[in-house]
Parts: structure tokens; C-alpha cells; sequence
């Protein structure tokens, strides 16, 4: 899916002389920039891709759920493409399956043919197989490091050549409390966001010599998201955080200087940046509490 634009966007468009986090009709701080959303269906990713389009992006969505292959959660990167053009912007649905190589090259591909360049590749897409470590059957274990750490890993690796060769890019990791924090059953997703941090860490210092920003969001707080919600019938998520909470921190990290790289924050840090309460509404105690996505 995708919407001819009145004029191509600007290559290169040049950051704003102020820095500034508020998006109005006068301050779009991603304006024309190209942003690369996985798992962007439903959820986070959704909302990071609708934001951004907010801010003034045009945004490549993938995930697997299209309107060709429905999941049982609501949302596919079809509805979350209209979401986007409603915004004025350019959207591009790709159906990406992030542990297949192909559909990676694909989706870099059909990206770079459209728009020409990546300037933000967000890898959110994940997801999670509880069970203990003991009980944790290798091929479920594989398909989590798969999604999680050799997704990213990809999509980075198809999107760093053009990057490198433009001197320019950002690359913005989605990571998770259970980095830090022990909650059984959750061993392979925990060890798959701890691999992912460092990953950032030296990625960030890597790259840095070719001015592509490499940062992480460290998700803390407890956010109200479909998948939460299906698995866990009758609870009541009403004080949880709602994606935007992800989001607006992701925006965040988006809009640094260049040279500040290879970071781990929280949403709680990013709120404090911004000068804004950093209280959670939720957090590790209610996590304990659920069935995991």
C-alpha cells in the first residue's frame, strides 16, 4: 500500500536548527524523514509507526499479520498503513516474517526502490515462549533468538550498507525490564533482550565513525497492548500505560544528536529528558501477575 505523494520527499532533509519534541502543523521534527517500523501491526510498533507519521514520516510498516494472513490479535500492517496516510504521509505495507532472510532482503529492497534511503529502521518486532529453562524445548528457544536478537540483526545488516554509504541513519533497538529483571518463566525472551542491549552498546560504538546512531528502549513500565490483553481475559489494564507511552519515548531517542550513541534508556529516562513525570503506572509486580505475550 502506498500513497502517491504531491512531491517526493526531500533527500537529506536537514535536522531542525532548534531541537524541539513538540509536533504541530508548524514543527514535524521527522519531516519527509523515511522510517523502517517492524512489527508494526498492532501494539508499539503500531503506535510508533502512527506517531512518527505524525511528526512527519513516511513509514515502511512490516509485520507478518497482513490482510492475507490474519492473526487471532486485531491489527495488520494494512490498517496500520491507512493510519498513517490519514496523517498525510506516505505509508508502505510489507509483509516481513523477521526470521527469514528473504523477506528481509525484500522489504530493504522495496524500501530503497520507493523511497530511495532508510533514515530510522526501529526493530520492535518480538515475541516470547514462556516455560522454565529446564522445560524449554531448543526449537522454542531458536524461534525466540530468531525474532528477537537475528531479526534485528538482519534488518540492520540489509539496511547498513546504504546507511554507511550516506554517512547517515539511525537505528533504534525495542528492549524490555525482563533484561534486568528475573520472572520465570520468561528465560529465552529475558536472554534474548539482554543479547539485544549489548548488541546496541557496541553497535553504537561501531558505527559511530560513519554517523549512524545506534540507541535502545528499555520498556519498564507495564503498557496495556492487545496481545496483553487477549491473553489475560477480565483483568483490569485500565492504569497500565498505553503504547504511546513506548512510543513517545522512541520519538525520543529519534530525534538526539547524532553523536549520542549506543544507549540503553527507559521510558522513564526519556520522560525525564523531556521534563515530564517519569512515575510508572505499572510495573515489574503487575508483569509477575500475568500470562506473557
Amino acid at each position: 500500500m502506498r500513497t502517491k505523494p504531491s512531491q517526493p520527499p526531500a533527500l537529506d532533509p536537514p535536522p531542525p536548527a532548534v531541537h524541539d519534541f513538540r509536533v504541530t502543523p508548524q514543527a514535524k521534527p521527522l519531516q519527509d524523514q523515511v522510517v523502517v517500523v517492524t512489527g508494526a501491526s498492532r501494539g508499539i510498533g503500531r503506535q510508533i509507526a502512527i506517531d512518527f507519521a505524525k511528526a512527519g514520516a513516511h513509514v515502511v510498516v512490516t509485520a507478518r499479520s497482513s490482510e492475507n494472513a490474519r492473526s487471532k490479535l486485531p491489527g495488520t500492517i494494512e490498517q496500520t498503513a491507512r493510519e498513517v496516510e490519514a496523517q498525510g504521509r506516505q505509508a508502505l505495507a510489507i509483509p516481513v516474517d523477521v526470521t527469514k532472510e528473504d523477506d528481509i532482503r525484500r522489504m530493504a529492497e522495496r524500501t530503497l526502490e520507493e523511497f530511495g534511503r532508510c533514515d530510522i529502521l526501529v526493530n520492535n518486532a518480538a515475541i516470547s515462549s514462556p516455560a522454565p529453562f529446564h522445560e524449554t524445548p531448543l526449537k522454542r528457544w531458536d524461534l525466540v533468538m530468531n525474532v528477537n536478537l537475528r531479526g534485528p540483526v538482519m534488518c540492520t545488516h540489509a539496511f547498513l550498507p546504504s546507511m554507511i554509504e550516506r554517512k547517515r541513519g539511525r537505528i533504534i533497538n525495542i528492549s524490555s525490564i525482563l533484561a534486568e529483571e528475573v520472572i520465570s518463566p520468561m528465560v529465552s525472551y529475558s536472554v534474548s533482550k539482554v543479547a539485544l542491549e549489548k548488541l546496541t552498546q557496541y553497535a553504537g560504538q561501531e558505527l559511530k565513525q560513519h554517523g549512524i546512531p545506534v540507541n535502545c528502549l528499555r520498556i519498564e513500565m507495564s503498557i496495556a497492548t492487545e496481545g496483553w490483553m487477549y491473553r489475560n481475559p477480565g483483568m483490569d489494564f485500565s492504569d497500565w500505560e498505553k503504547p504511546d507511552a513506548a512510543s513517545e519515548a522512541t520519538f525520543w531517542i529519534a530525534t538526539q544528536p547524532i553523536d549520542w550513541t549506543g544507549n540503553v534508556v527507559t521510558i522513564a529516562d526519556a520522560r525525564e529528558a523531556m521534563g515530564r513525570a517519569a512515575e510508572a503506572k505499572a510495573g515489574i509486580e503487575e508483569l509477575r501477575q500475568l500470562r506473557p505475550q
